[in-house]
């Protein structure tokens, strides 16, 4: 999945730990986010969705993949 978090968060100024802070995660974790090795819960989604006061849509672009692979 792809995701405009890097973009996000650089708009804001924030660091990935202090991302990670305001949501509840590592620095790591987000920085597996921004790299695509990582696919959020919901519940992250959600975070992440108000402290970029963007909905989860705009933030994450969702791509099927063929052959019933994710």
């Amino acid at each position: 999945m792809k995701n405009h978090v890097r973009r996000l968060r650089e708009e804001l100024s924030l660091s990935q730990s202090e991302l990670g802070k305001r949501v509840g995660v590592s620095r790591q974790t987000i920085n597996s986010l921004e790299n695509g090795r990582y696919n959020p819960s919901i519940l992250l989604a959600f975070k992440l969705s108000n402290v970029f006061k963007s909905s989860i849509e705009k933030i994450f672009i969702y791509e099927e993949v063929e052959n019933g692979e994710e």
